[in-house]
């Protein structure tokens, strides 16, 4: 971590802690803006539960960080394409922490290519996770979430606009999430339960680093004509999930610098 952005350590040291007594579960919440949102979040005040899939090194890296800093984490193996798994991951971080506050909906996968291309199993493999996944997330959160409780998913630039062809397939399920982001606003609001979605730009990570193939080509496609980091995705998560958030829902807010422009 830099000096530049607030981790859970840092924030201890500052006293600055707006979201303390909260409980957030952050899927996919091992690398890339998973970790950065769970770091974020934690240096907020907030117990994190994060999900992952095959790196528990990494979950046990974003914990040591996490209670580095005098915060709380847990980490739980989920799928996020096994309704079981999701639906346990949940039922357990409400049996860890005694509560949920806040889903984070953002583990994923995409499958990128030529249309033609992509086979039934790439089809259910990815609508599964990115779609099915954060539903049933959704759902089953909903049953534990009080006035003041956020539901904020992790979409893509790519839901708004394609720019360049080869992402039929992520594009298709990274678009759903707005529908199921505007419905449960509506159904959640009367609660005071909040929704909304994120969508990212070009994120410089281990998945789509800054220096890797094609990459300046999407660099190129924003206005600023920058990758931007997880840090920017998870500032403004934290925003969603605290004060700053109370009268926000059903949004689809972006962090593209600029792609959608």
């Amino acid at each position: 971590m830099t000096a530049t952005v607030m981790t859970a350590t840092t924030a201890a040291a500052n006293g600055t802690r707006p979201l303390t007594g909260k409980v957030a579960l952050v899927t996919g919440g091992s690398r890339g803006i998973g970790e950065a949102t769970a770091l974020r979040l934690a240096a907020e005040g907030t117990a994190v539960a994060l999900t992952y899939l095959s790196r528990q090194d990494k979950a046990e890296q974003v914990i040591k960080e996490i209670e580095r800093g005098g915060g709380q984490a847990w980490a739980v193996r989920a799928d996020s394409g096994d309704p079981e798994a999701v639906r346990f991951s949940v039922a357990a971080t409400v049996e860890r922490f005694g509560r949920l506050d806040i889903l984070v909906n953002n583990a994923g996968t995409g499958v990128m290519g030529p249309f033609e291309g992509i086979s039934l199993d790439d089809v259910d493999r990815v609508l599964r996770a990115n779609v099915r996944g954060p539903f049933l997330a959704a759902q089953a959160a909903s049953a534990h979430l009080t006035e003041g409780g956020r539901i904020i998913s992790i979409g893509s630039c790519m839901a708004e606009r394609v720019a360049f062809p080869g992402g039929t397939l992520y594009a298709t399920s990274k678009a759903a999430l707005a529908g199921l982001t505007r419905t449960l606003a509506k159904e959640l609001g009367p609660r005071g339960i909040t929704a909304n979605l994120i969508t990212p730009g070009p994120i410089d990570t281990e998945m789509n680093p800054a220096d890797g193939e094609g990459a300046e080509m999407q660099a190129g496609l924003t206005a600023l004509g920058a990758y931007g980091r997880a840090w920017d995705v998870a500032a403004t998560v934290a925003h969603l999930a605290g004060e700053g958030g109370r009268y926000i829902t059903g949004a689809s807010i972006a962090v593209d610098g600029g792609f959608a422009v």
